[in-house]
C-alpha cells in the first residue's frame, strides 16, 4: 500500500472561493496570458488564489474554471507525463460546489436497481483492492476559444486538460458487492455539488457493460496523494478514454437504472452532431445527435527552442501510436521522437529537430486504432472535440 494511504485521510477546510480572495491576488489583471484566439479576445490573468493551485489561467471564478498553461505540461522527453495537482485544470458546472467534506460522515450510496444497496464509508471503499491507472482528462469543449465561427461557453485554449495517475477501486467491484439486477441498463453517477433553484442536478450515466469494465475506476489518490477538492476530493469517477464530463467528481451517489438515463445532462446537454469527428457546416440546425463519449487523438506543442519543437499527445481512446511532424503543409510527414508509454489513456511526449529558418511546423497523432488528425476543422455549436492538426511557427538558427 502506498505510504500517502497509510495516513489518515484529511477532513478538507473550508475553502475561500470568491472575489475577494481573487481581488487580493497579487497576480490579478497584472499578469495575462494570451490564448491566441482569432476570433475575440484571447488574454486571461494567471492566478494564485485558489486553494492549493498556482499559476492557472482564470476563466471564471464561480464555478471556478481554471485552465493550465501550456508551458506546465513542458518537459524533455524522460521527464514525468502527469500534470501537478497544483496546476491541474478545473472545471466545475453550478457555483454551489462542496467547500469542505466531513471525511467521517461522507458515505457513498450505490442503489437502485440492486440487490443489496450500499451505503459505504470513505475507509470501506479504500477496504476494496486497489488498482491504478494513467488517464488524460480532457473537458469536452477543450480548445473551443479556437473555433470558427466562434460559439458560445467557457473559451478554453488548449489546456483544459491533464494527465494523472489515479488511485482507486474498479467500479465493476462496487457493483458486484450491490449485485446489479437483471434488466439493469445504464448506472447513473451524481456529486455533491447542488444546482440552483430548479436546475437539474449534474448526473450522467454509462451503459452496464461499460461500467463494468477494467479502466473504469472510483478514485481517491490522483498523482501518489489525496485527491485536491477542488478536483473531486473524496471520491471521483475516472472513465479513461472518454471526456471529463463523465469523470463525475465528490462522486457520492451511484444509481443502477433499469431504464435509459433521459436527465437533462446526458439527453440534453453535451450532444455533439451524430456526423464523423462530430463536425457540421457553421449555422447549421436539426441535426441527428449522440452523447458526447470518446476522445480523440490530439498532440499539442509545448516549447520550440534551438533544439527543435517538443511537445505532448494524447490517442484519445486508444494508445499513441505515433507523432509525425511536417513543415510543408502536409505533403511529407517525419516521426518525432516519444517519450516513455505509461499506458494507452495517458499523455506520451514528443520531439523533432526542424531545419533551419523559418518554418510553420504541424504536428499530428495516430492512436493505435489507426485514428488520426486532419487539418481541416471541427465545428459544431458545442464546441466540442477539436482535434484539428495544431501548427506553430518557429525560426531556427
Amino acid at each position: 500500500m502506498a505510504e500517502w494511504l497509510r495516513q489518515p485521510i484529511a477532513r478538507r477546510s473550508a475553502l475561500t472561493l470568491g472575489a475577494g480572495a481573487l481581488a487580493s491576488s497579487p497576480l490579478w489583471a497584472q499578469l495575462l496570458v494570451d490564448l491566441g484566439f482569432s476570433q475575440g479576445d484571447g488574454r486571461r490573468p494567471l492566478t494564485d488564489a485558489f486553494p492549493g493551485k498556482r499559476g492557472m489561467i482564470l476563466q471564471r471564478a464561480r464555478a471556478p474554471l481554471l485552465e493550465t498553461p501550456m508551458a506546465a505540461f513542458d518537459g524533455e522527453l524522460g521527464a514525468s507525463t502527469f500534470t501537478p495537482n497544483d496546476r491541474f485544470f478545473v472545471r466545475w458546472h453550478y457555483a454551489d460546489i462542496p467547500l469542505s467534506v466531513d471525511v467521517d460522515a461522507f458515505r457513498l450510496q450505490v442503489g437502485g436497481a440492486v440487490n443489496r444497496p450500499l451505503s459505504l464509508s470513505l475507509k470501506q471503499v479504500q477496504a476494496l483492492p486497489q488498482v491504478e491507472i494513467a488517464a488524460v482528462n480532457q473537458c469536452s469543449g477543450n480548445s473551443r476559444g479556437l473555433f470558427g465561427p466562434r460559439v458560445p461557453g467557457a473559451q478554453w485554449g488548449n489546456g483544459a486538460i491533464g494527465n494523472a495517475l489515479w488511485t482507486g477501486v474498479r467500479l465493476r467491484d462496487l457493483l458486484e458487492r450491490a449485485g446489479v439486477a437483471p434488466g439493469a441498463v445504464q448506472v447513473q453517477f451524481a456529486g455533491l455539488d447542488r444546482p440552483p433553484g430548479d436546475a437539474p442536478w449534474f448526473a450522467k450515466s454509462l451503459t452496464i457493460d461499460h461500467a463494468r469494465a477494467d479502466e473504469v475506476i472510483v478514485a481517491y489518490g490522483m498523482n501518489g496523494t489525496q485527491l485536491p477538492l477542488l478536483n473531486g476530493f473524496p471520491l471521483r469517477l475516472i472513465v479513461p478514454g472518454w471526456f471529463s464530463t463523465y469523470w463525475v467528481k465528490a462522486l457520492d451517489r451511484i444509481t443502477v437504472l433499469s431504464a435509459p438515463d433521459t436527465g437533462y445532462w446526458m439527453d440534453k446537454a453535451y450532444r455533439i452532431p451524430a456526423t464523423p469527428r462530430a463536425s457540421v457546416v457553421p449555422g447549421a440546425k436539426d441535426f441527428p445527435t449522440v452523447p458526447i463519449g470518446r476522445m480523440l487523438p490530439r498532440a499539442f506543442f509545448t516549447r520550440a527552442d534551438a533544439g527543435g519543437v517538443r511537445g505532448i499527445a494524447l490517442g484519445g481512446d486508444a494508445g499513441v501510436a505515433k507523432v509525425e511532424w511536417s513543415i510543408d503543409g502536409g505533403k511529407s510527414w517525419h516521426a518525432a521522437q516519444l517519450g516513455h508509454d505509461a499506458g494507452r489513456y495517458g499523455f506520451r511526449r514528443w520531439a523533432a529537430s526542424v531545419p533551419p529558418g523559418a518554418q510553420t511546423v504541424a504536428v499530428r497523432t495516430t492512436n493505435t486504432s489507426g485514428a488520426t488528425q486532419r487539418f481541416d476543422p471541427i465545428w459544431n455549436p458545442g464546441g466540442y472535440m477539436r482535434n484539428s492538426i495544431e501548427t506553430m511557427k518557429v525560426t531556427q538558427a
